[in-house]
Formats: C-alpha cells, sequence, structure tokens
C-alpha cells in the first residue's frame, strides 16, 4: 500500500476531538416530600401506557411492592382483558366465512354425505377394513417371512425353519448370495418373538 497516494489521501477520515457531554438536569424523585434523585423508574398504571414515574431506590421499592396492573377491575374484566391479550388486543374475523354454505348446516338432506363425514347414515363396514390385531412393525416381520396375519405361532416357528433351511450358507454348499435375505428373516423372526407372538 502507497501511503502517498492521493487516494489514500481522500478516503482517510479524521477524528472529530471529543466534546464532553453536558450535565443532564437532575431528576427530583416524585414521591411527594422526597428530595432524592429519581434514577429508578416505574410505569404509571394500565391507562397511562408509556408513562413513568421517577423515585430514588427506596420509593421504587415501596411502589413495585404495591403495585397492581389490573387495580379497579373485577375477575370478569381481567379474564375478558388476558382472552384480548392473546390476540394483542386487536380486532379479529371469523375465517373461512361462506354464507353460500350455511345451508348444509341448516338442512342436512339438502346435500349427499356418501361416507357418513357430517352424521349422516354411515356407510355399511367391509370385511378388509377390520382393524390389525398387529402393530405396523409385527405386519412387516410377517411380510419378511412370507406369511399374511393370520399366521399363528406355530406357523410363524415353522414358516421360519424354513426359510433358515433354504437359504443358510452350509446347506447351499457356502453359496452367500442368500445371506441377506437371512439376515432379514432373523431380525423379523426375532423382532416376532420379542413381540411373544411365537
Amino acid at each position: 500500500m502507497d501511503l502517498n497516494s492521493p487516494i489514500f489521501d481522500r478516503i482517510r477520515v479524521k477524528r472529530e476531538p471529543r466534546q464532553a457531554e453536558p450535565e443532564r438536569a437532575k431528576v427530583v424523585c416524585d414521591h411527594p416530600g422526597c428530595d432524592q434523585p429519581g434514577a429508578h423508574r416505574a410505569p404509571m398504571g394500565r391507562l397511562r401506557e408509556g408513562q413513568y414515574f421517577c423515585f430514588c431506590l427506596d420509593h421504587v421499592r415501596e411502589y413495585n411492592a404495591n403495585y397492581n396492573y389490573f387495580n379497579g377491575m373485577d375477575d370478569g374484566a381481567v379474564s375478558r382483558w388476558m382472552k384480548e391479550d392473546t390476540i394483542g388486543h386487536r380486532p379479529t374475523w371469523a375465517m373461512g366465512v361462506n354464507r353460500a354454505g350455511k345451508n348444509f348446516r341448516e338442512d342436512p338432506a339438502a346435500f349427499r354425505d356418501p361416507f357418513g363425514m357430517f352424521g349422516g347414515r354411515t356407510p355399511r363396514p367391509r370385511a378388509e377394513d377390520k382393524p390389525s390385531p398387529y402393530g405396523i412393525a409385527a405386519r412387516k416381520a410377517l411380510t419378511a417371512l412370507g406369511l399374511d396375519e393370520s399366521a399363528d405361532g406355530p406357523a410363524i416357528k415353522a414358516r421360519y425353519k424354513e426359510l433358515v433351511r433354504r437359504l443358510h450358507p452350509d446347506v447351499n454348499d457356502g453359496d452367500r448370495s442368500g445371506e441377506d435375505k437371512l439376515r432379514e428373516i432373523i431380525r423379523a423372526y426375532n423382532y416376532l418373538r420379542t413381540a411373544k407372538l411365537v
């Protein structure tokens, strides 16, 4: 960097000498009869938001000990205020107002409800809609063994033994091509055993 460059001289900033700040006017404590400096602010109250008293340390402690934001309000007014505070005391409007869509609430027969979602007739349950007695993991384990949900403990055990005999490398002259499938079957069978399904 060339310190004698004319460009460098133009961008150099000269500091202004620092001036002493003028003394602020001392604020006196707002408590009647107190002439101490009022260095501590205290809120004036609910109806005078953003306005503060200036007290000395002793008087601000006394004021804060007795301060009640809800002074003069009954329980109903306090609960209304708290409810309005959740939305920041701003007006709100109902969402999704559809005046044309109110007819179906007044006359339920005016619309078709084939699935019974609005409390009308319920569709006839189908046989395949029965809830499964097994969880998702148990169903995955049964699928890995090639079984459906109707399989019981002895059927699961027999299918496991059959698959192990078929895929084990010792039975297949050291062929390890079915080893990953064998691990998956062993994992599935162990899960079914811990779930007390075998």
